[in-house]
């Protein structure tokens, strides 16, 4: 069975750190680009970072570089998004979707990517 599992989430004090988990079962991740997406009430989910399978480069939102970073560890079929200096502003349920191996400027497109986990929530408060 084809499946992303999201983990790691949870409630976090502004300044804080959390790593989320994206872990893939039914298929290997080595071959799929994988991107974190994250979704407010009432709002459009929106690409916060990505990384190829063809070159290993990485892409983020404007609104998280230099305090999010995306990683992959093939061998556990896992990527993972460190998210450190969190701020409410990032509260929302966070996505992990596999496409394909690279992507351009339309990788934060919601559409273009293929296959989803769940989700897990991220709560930034004090």
């Amino acid at each position: 069975q084809f499946k992303l599992v999201e983990s790691g989430g949870g409630v976090v004090q502004p300044g804080g750190s959390l790593r989320l988990s994206c872990t893939a079962s039914g298929f290997t991740l080595d071959f799929y680009g994988i991107g974190w997406f994250r979704q407010a009430p009432g709002q459009e989910r929106e690409g916060v970072a990505y990384i190829s399978s063809s070159d290993g480069s990485s892409k983020y939102a404007d609104s998280v570089k230099g305090r999010f970073t995306i990683s992959r560890d093939n061998a556990k079929n896992t990527v993972y998004l460190q998210m450190n200096s969190l701020n409410p502003e990032d509260t929302s349920v966070y996505y992990c979707a596999a496409g394909r191996p690279w992507y351009g400027s339309n990788w934060s497109k919601a559409d273009e990517w293929h296959y989803w986990g769940q989700g897990t929530q991220v709560i930034v408060s004090s």
